[in-house]
């Protein structure tokens, strides 16, 4: 009996990211799951995405969403919340969201044999100097998650719904994904094996001053390569310098390169 079919899920909205960061975790999931997956892109510009991206139109801005929102702009980052909403996207049953500025580096079936039916996240990657003496938060990172898809998961999309001006006030929640682990609920979030979704910042440059003289390196069993904030895949292949010589500083990565271009 073959596998069930499964999903994956992106967002793009705006000019920051073109069709082609679409493209690339696509190819991706294409050479690294081994079962059947519908595809599906919500944006707000469809032009130049693949054959077999499927491609489904932003939803309207809720009448309720928050005048004050920390994040003001639609489409914009709040649509995280929505997909756990009747409907969405006529989506059914497992589905793996990423953020379309991430590498897919090795085999992905075990995103949908880890823990099934549950909710999985990314634990939030932390500074090493800002855990040296405190304990991590416990808060996922939204650029890789697993839901079901249905009616197991409205509770959170109607937590949120709910809850619109406390979640969207940046005096409560600093990010979006703050708001998800709470609305999901802390008894009901597990977080990814490590070795799952590798952060490039985190995980793979040195910490400083190395990170001058050494470029950065990636385990070999990472299976999803993760570029939130800065560096983004381009500038982790170019070098990045940016404002601070501490996080995030790296020299040119030509093996980002060339995964990057496969």
């Amino acid at each position: 009996m073959g596998k069930q079919s499964v999903n994956i899920l992106t967002l793009k909205w705006g000019t920051l990211y073109s069709a082609e960061y679409v493209n690339r975790v696509y190819r991706g999931v294409k050479a690294h799951l081994h079962r059947p997956f519908r595809f599906v892109c919500v944006t707000d510009d469809r032009a130049g995405l693949a054959d077999g991206v499927e491609y489904v139109p932003f939803p309207d801005k809720p009448d309720w969403f928050h005048p004050n929102a920390r994040y003001p702009e639609w489409p914009g980052i709040y649509v995280k919340l929505l997909v756990f909403s009747p409907g969405f996207a006529s989506l059914q049953g497992s589905t793996l969201f990423l953020d379309i500025d991430q590498i897919i580096t090795g085999d992905i079936d075990c995103f949908f044999d880890y823990k099934p039916g549950e909710f999985c996240i990314i634990h939030n990657w932390v500074a090493l100097r800002k855990r040296l003496f405190r304990k991590v938060p416990f808060c996922g990172n939204s650029s890789c998650f697993r839901f079901e898809a249905g009616p197991k998961s409205h509770y959170i999309y109607e937590t949120f719904k709910s809850e619109a001006d406390v979640a969207m006030d940046p005096e409560v929640y600093g990010t979006e994904q703050e708001y998800m682990t709470h609305a999901v609920g802390f008894d009901k979030v597990n977080f990814w094996p490590d070795n799952f979704v590798r952060s490039f910042k985190r995980s793979c440059t040195w910490p400083w001053p190395l990170n001058h003289f050494l470029m950065p390196r990636m385990k070999k069993d990472t299976r999803i390569l993760c570029f939130h904030g800065t560096p983004s895949p381009t500038q982790a292949i170019e070098g990045f310098r940016g404002s601070k010589h501490i996080d995030g500083w790296t020299l040119p990565c030509p093996w980002v390169k060339e995964l990057w271009e496969k």
